[in-house]
């Protein structure tokens, strides 16, 4: 599996497990946990068709670099100056974006906020996850403090974010993660509050929405509240937009098999918006809605009103994939879209869209920090301009990079004003 692998390994924090170092000369399988340094962004490495054990220079230069570095100080910046993050939300989304922010040297956590979580066991959710892991740095509740490593951050148990003087701390931007804050009108209190940026991650019915690798060039300092979208319109945009841009889409249907999410019941229960969705989740495979095709209109205007989609949630904990199944404007080969994507991923959204030709499955990709990876083995053509195309997402880990990425990109624009 050398494509997800490899990816894991260039384009991740550099992260290597025992296991691996041992086994250099073949695949290298990558766990977020063990991250101790980032190697670097933007090293998206492509499957060889024909040889899938062999491990890239650059793979191999990014193992080197966390041998040399098993500390984690490194740092993929130039800045000396971290950007001062808080968290509203300490929810799925909200600690991994903290666990991504601790094994950065530019961007500092400084403050979380969550009313049903206190520091104790703040320190005990962050510390153990049964889908990413064990952290590998003590953490501490404390009072009024999160005490993770050698940083403490201060923590809030307020329903109401108006309450908390973000300013007061330095706050840059707060990432919104709890679902309830989506709308200009109610993440305003963050601003209020002091804090000089909100990024909601979630769709939002009026705040801009930027998918990194797909239209974060329109990004103005004066959008004080931007949303990073869903994780699955940031699976499918990259995606649409490359496949739109060389062959044009006339339109499609998009299906995302999502895994199990924390809105859903482990056993049958009452959901009276939603009457499927109210079944356990661990034993059915349940039809709900999404609007993340229609989101992409947002993101790619061209493609207002051609994509629409649903959602199958499916039994597994995390590890999602987009069906996208168009019709194109232009006549061409399967082949010649799998060479189109393999390209952009190399080039243009390195870091964003990933490619593989190996014969993966979905926990191949726990971990993986691309918001989209294309099968080129697992899509089909029916004619020249008929084509159905497949993608794999961490759901939670690669989009929770996308949250930080878009972070440093708001501010880096901001800087520069």
């Amino acid at each position: 599996m050398m494509s997800a692998i490899t990816s894991q390994a260039s384009v991740g924090s550099g992260v290597v497990s025992a296991s691996a170092t041992r086994n250099l000369k073949g695949s290298v399988h990558v766990r977020p946990v063990q991250v101790q340094k980032h190697a670097g962004r933007g090293q998206v490495l492509s499957a060889p068709s024909k040889s899938r054990l062999a491990v890239s220079r650059s793979a191999m230069n990014s193992v080197k670099a966390v041998i040399a570095d098993p500390v984690g100080k490194g740092s993929d910046t130039g800045s000396s100056e971290k950007i001062r993050v808080a968290i509203n939300g300490f929810g799925r989304i909200g600690r991994l974006v903290m666990r991504i922010c601790l094994k950065r040297d530019d961007i500092e956590v400084v403050a979380v906020n969550d009313p049903f979580l206190d520091s104790k066991y703040m320190a005990y959710m962050l510390k153990y996850d049964s889908v990413h892991g064990r952290l590998n740095v003590g953490t501490e509740g404390d009072g009024s403090l999160l005490k993770v490593g050698d940083d403490e951050i201060h923590v809030f148990g307020e329903k109401n974010p108006a309450d908390i003087k973000w300013g007061d701390f330095g706050v840059d931007v707060v990432v919104d993660s709890t679902g309830v804050f989506t709308t200009l009108e109610k993440a305003q209190a963050h601003l209020d509050g002091g804090a000089k940026k909100v990024v909601i991650t979630a769709p939002s019915k009026d705040a801009p929405m930027y998918v990194m690798g797909v239209n974060e060039e329109k990004y103005t300092p004066s959008d004080n509240i931007i949303s990073n979208a869903s994780c699955t319109t940031n699976c499918l945009a990259p995606l649409a937009k490359v496949i739109d841009a060389e062959f044009g889409i006339e339109e499609g249907l998009m299906t995302t098999v999502h895994a199990t999410t924390a809105t859903q019941k482990t056993v049958d229960g009452p959901s009276a918006k939603d009457w499927r969705g109210g079944r356990g989740a661990a034993f059915n495979i349940i039809p709900s809605s999404t609007g993340a095709a229609k989101a992409v209109g947002k993101v790619l205007p061209q493609l207002n009103g051609k994509l629409t989609g649903m959602a199958f949630r499916v039994p597994t904990a995390d590890v999602s994939v987009v069906d996208l199944t168009c019709r194109l404007k232009k006549e061409t080969t399967y082949e010649e879209i799998c060479a189109k994507v393999k390209a952009a991923s190399e080039g243009p959204m390195k870091g964003v869209l990933g490619y593989t030709e190996d014969a993966v499955v979905s926990t191949d990709f726990v971990g993986d920090e691309h918001s989209s990876i294309f099968d080129a083995g697992a899509g089909i053509m029916l004619s020249p301009t008929f084509v159905k195309l497949v993608s794999w997402y961490d759901n939670e880990w690669g989009y929770s990079y996308r949250v930080v990425d878009l972070v440093k990109h708001a501010v880096a624009v901001d800087s520069r004003m």
